[in-house]
């Protein structure tokens, strides 16, 4: 099928480009301690775009009956769509990639529900108040692209995850934790103890509530590899969105080589690491995956670009175009990976008089976010006194700018950690970041 849809949209028009998808998922999920339901769903589908007139046009559908139908709706929306600044891609050699494990479709629901089970179980052994959810579970999926231009590249990735959550509620306090991991590779005991001990720190460093300082700055705060994501992550990543930078809104259009951050900090787009969620050997228009230098030594490196921004922005595309069945690609991330510094975790905190721990904020991407800027209620944070954790803080509110924020870095600890399979970072601590703390 997609041979002839291919053949018939390039008989019709300039440029043709088809992309088919088929996954099969098996997820098990738990809730208030008890299995709740098991699954499967399996999707399919396929996307047509093509350049006519120099004009993009796009359809697709999730009904095999309905093909046929995408050339006249392509053509017919063409006339309408976005000049193209781009042409399709000519083959080329893609890189090997780990995607794919042949365990991964083989295990039971049976295992996955023992897996669930035995994690709540071992929470419960020592918090038995607590209201635990939990997801296991796997999934399969094939892509293949083909091109007018003489692409006709597909591979096969599996996926393995699971994600653990505990809520403890003490009168009109309400404390959740979660953890997960997700990787195209099955794994065992040991990952699933990673998850199980970082959400028992949570939980220990929770026992006790602290009342946060108010401040304008100059309070150090870590933030956990979740806490770096949940924070610092999408505004920072939103100056390299090609889609920004093609329209001037990013504050890095012309910035490029130049030193954006602290000379610690080190951030790369890489879809090449072996196992990692998002990694896969060409993007979703069929360009070959490469490392991609978003910061290196603190100096911006270039946008993530697809084919349409690079054209816009007379350059090449980065490979970082990603695409839903329903919509046309756009450029985004496929796994980020920050470098690790010199100072254990433990001794970050063991360093700090006064300061925060922040792990996950509430309403994040409030604020100028293309800016950079950072505004959010702290969901799960911790007050540091004397080098210690004293307990989880309420009420409390954290801003800044990200780009301020990594200029006035203090330490990065010495290992990374993932954060569900698809970034893997350390803990940053710095300063800049203004805490606003209700009074008691």
């Amino acid at each position: 099928m997609s041979e002839a849809l291919l053949n018939a949209a390039t008989a019709r028009f300039d440029q043709a480009e088809v992309y088919r998808v088929e996954s099969e998922s098996h997820p098990v999920s738990f809730e208030a301690n008890r299995l709740k339901e098991i699954m499967r769903r399996d999707t399919s589908g396929v996307a047509l775009r093509v350049i006519d007139g120099g004009r993009i046009g796009f359809s697709s559908t999730t009904d095999a009956a309905r093909e046929a139908e995408l050339v006249d709706r392509a053509g017919s929306l063409a006339q309408f769509g976005a000049e193209a600044s781009f042409d399709f891609p000519a083959p080329s050699e893609y890189p090997e990639v780990e995607t794919f494990d042949p365990a991964v479709p083989q295990v039971s629901q049976q295992s996955m529900i023992d897996t669930g089970q035995g994690l709540i179980e071992q929470l419960l052994d020592e918090w038995p108040d607590l209201l635990c959810d939990a997801s296991v579970g796997w999934s399969t999926g094939h892509g293949r692209i083909m091109n007018s231009a003489g692409v006709d590249a597909e591979y096969e990735q599996t996926s393995y995850y699971c994600h653990i959550g505990a809520q403890l509620i003490r009168g009109t306090d309400m404390l959740n934790v979660w953890a997960g991991y997700g990787s195209s590779k099955l794994f065992g005991d040991a990952d699933l103890d990673r998850l199980l001990q970082t959400v028992r720190r949570s939980l220990r460093w929770a026992t006790n509530t602290a009342q946060a300082t108010s401040n304008t700055g100059d309070l150090p705060v870590i933030f956990t590899p979740r806490g770096v994501s949940a924070t610092l992550l999408r505004p920072l990543v939103s100056g390299f969105n090609g889609k920004n930078v093609a329209n001037g809104s990013s504050p890095l259009a012309d910035r490029w080589g130049e030193k954006i951050v602290d000379g610690r900090i080190s951030i790369f787009d890489d879809p090449l690491i072996p196992g990692a969620s998002g990694s896969r050997p060409f993007d979703d228009e069929g360009v070959a995956s490469r490392k991609h230098g978003l910061i290196e030594n603190g100096i911006a490196g270039g946008p993530l670009l697809d084919l349409q921004t690079a054209g816009q922005l007379g350059k090449s595309s980065t490979g970082a175009a990603g695409r839903g069945l329903a919509s046309s690609p756009s450029p985004g991330t496929s796994v980020i990976d920050i470098a690790p510094g010199d100072m254990s975790f433990d001794d970050m905190i063991a360093g700090v008089k006064d300061g925060l721990v922040i792990e996950a904020l509430l309403g994040a991407g409030q604020g100028n976010e293309l800016g950079g800027d950072f505004r959010a209620n702290v969901s799960l944070g911790y007050r540091i006194e004397n080098g210690e954790i004293v307990g989880r803080v309420k009420d409390t509110m954290i801003s800044g700018n990200v780009y301020k924020v990594l200029s006035q870095v203090e330490q990065i600890s010495d290992s990374s950690e993932w954060v569900f399979g698809s970034m893997r970072s350390p803990a940053i601590q710095c300063l800049g970041v203004e805490v606003a703390a209700k009074d008691e």
